[in-house]
């Protein structure tokens, strides 16, 4: 199997879990039934507001769901995802850890196969400089065992990447968390990719962090294309940022070859959510305003895509 991915993707990401319920029902402690239940419900209604945006002309066939099983499956949102022909993307890692690990342990292949999403998606906290070798290695090896199985099941890998700064690299930028962003991460991103291809990890869209520069974009896609994998695509993540912000990450992003696309959550429907929860809005209005930030950001990415000439 090739790896790779041909076409846009328009991702709306709702797999949060543990910081879902700490964040918007204030849950330090496991959910109890009627918890998970309001949970539910809640990541149900931002479903409804991707269908808002299918109602208002969104494509269907480059417009993403990315949610998780717990959540998600008991309102049945990958059965309905799939039923209206959209792009279904799940998550197979252990929720709110700094090392990746298997959610159902030894049993991911099983609860991939009984979803058949289109995207098994890791989110992956990985610096090439982390001092825990150990625990890079150990990330490694189970990336390995699983980009090994989706291959070998003829199934796409979507691989979120995440590059939080060591106490070093944030001291070097004076503790400033945009001046690392901005002058730090770019490559390190590169090089953590980089060592993830060495270690025969085969990803076939990456969800990367946006940066501020046009070039550090295309040295990204240069590096997720390297040595052969010439189909392989990125999609840009949200990061919760503000909307100025992603919008300019996208600008910098859409017209990179290589480029196809976003996967953003909360900074479409946090806003919208927040107020559905504390009874500011109904429950129409507040998927309408999904719908119509999600249309938004794509709007901005297809016009920025379009400033360069013959894309």
């Amino acid at each position: 199997m090739n790896s790779g991915y041909d076409g846009k993707l328009f991702i709306l990401a709702f797999d949060h879990r543990g910081s879902f319920q700490k964040k918007w029902f204030g849950l330090e402690r496991d959910p109890t039934e009627e918890d998970r239940r309001r949970i539910s419900d809640a990541k149900h209604l931002i479903f409804e507001g991707l269908v808002h945006a299918l109602d208002e002309g969104a494509d269907a066939g480059s417009t993403g769901a990315l949610v998780d099983e717990q959540f998600g499956a008991p309102t049945n949102i990958p059965g309905e995802a799939k039923g209206r022909g959209l792009r279904l993307a799940m998550p197979v890692e252990k929720s709110g850890q700094n090392e990746f690990d298997f959610q159902y342990g030894d049993e991911f292949g099983a609860h991939i196969e009984q979803f058949d999403p289109d995207f098994s998606k890791v989110l992956v906290r990985y610096n090439p400089d982390d001092p825990d070798t150990d625990m890079n290695r150990r990330q490694l090896d189970r990336l390995k065992r699983l980009s090994d199985w989706l291959h070998q099941h003829d199934r796409k890998f979507l691989f979120e990447l995440l590059v939080p700064a060591t106490d070093d690299q944030l001291a070097r930028a004076d503790g400033d968390t945009d001046r690392y962003d901005a002058e730090l991460r770019p490559e390190l991103m590169r090089r953590a990719i980089e060592d993830i291809q060495g270690a025969g990890i085969e990803v076939d869209i990456w969800k990367i962090e946006g940066v501020e520069e046009r070039s550090d974009a295309e040295m990204l896609a240069e590096q997720t294309r390297a040595n052969g994998r010439d189909d392989v695509t990125c999609v840009l993540l949200g990061r919760g940022a503000s909307d100025e912000k992603v919008d300019g990450w996208l600008s910098q992003a859409a017209p990179v070859e290589g480029f196809i696309g976003f996967a953003i959550g909360r900074s479409i429907w946090g806003d919208s959510l927040k107020d559905f929860i504390d009874g500011s809005v109904e429950r129409d209005e507040a998927a309408r305003q999904i719908g119509e930030n999600y249309l938004r950001f794509v709007k901005v990415y297809e016009e920025s895509e379009a400033t360069v000439a013959g894309r």
